[in-house]
């Protein structure tokens, strides 16, 4: 007689000590042109460098492959954050830091995002860069365009954002330069990966 078991997981303790680090997600939320996407990848090149394995989930990336099915609809919207946490949590689960850049609008699809990553390493950050900053850059066009009606539900001119109440750190690229922007970041997560005794 043969039975179906399978291995106890491998203690998250063992992966944590492997890789020298506690695992978490750094969750960057804010208005399109906050600096999301500058501030994720300047993060993920210096945590790299300095020996931390991290990977960043940006938003234009995961809508042309995983959530390339899904729109902007409130419905849509939580859906790709729902999705987007649940790769996190794997990322975290593996012992990795995870740096995600999504505006991820609403509070309640970010409190989900928190539940499902867990609350001790999800870390917040605000990028709390004012719409008419964000609107001055328009990078790609996009407030032209929804200003214009082609683009609806456009987080900031036809749809909401939900700022959050207690962010971990909230950053103002509009106020403070990115140099320093990624300074503030990085030691903020420093301070929230770091092994007790461990020295860096």
């Amino acid at each position: 007689m043969t039975t179906n078991t399978h291995a106890a997981p491998i203690p998250a303790d063992q992966r944590r000590d492997l890789l020298g680090q506690r695992p978490a997600t750094v969750w960057l939320t804010g208005l399109s042109g906050a600096g999301k996407s500058t501030l994720a990848e300047r993060l993920e090149t210096r945590l790299l460098a300095s020996g931390r394995a991290c990977y960043r989930l940006d938003g234009d990336e995961i809508r042309t492959g995983l959530n390339k099915d899904l729109g902007f609809s409130p419905a849509d919207r939580h859906e790709n954050i729902r999705r987007i946490a649940e790769v996190a949590r794997l990322l975290n689960e593996a012992g990795v830091i995870a740096i995600t850049a999504f505006i991820s609008p609403y509070r309640a699809d970010r409190a989900m995002a928190r539940e499902i990553i867990g609350p001790d390493r999800f870390l917040e950050v605000y990028l709390s860069t004012s719409l008419a900053v964000c609107e001055g850059r328009d990078v790609k066009g996009l407030y032209r365009r929804a200003r214009s009606g082609q683009l609806p539900e456009f987080t900031g001119v036809s749809a909401p954002y939900e700022p959050p109440e207690s962010p971990r750190l909230a950053l103002d690229t509009g106020a403070e330069s990115i140099e320093t922007s990624v300074e503030r970041l990085a030691r903020s997560v420093e301070a929230a990966v770091m092994l007790a005794g461990a020295a860096r």
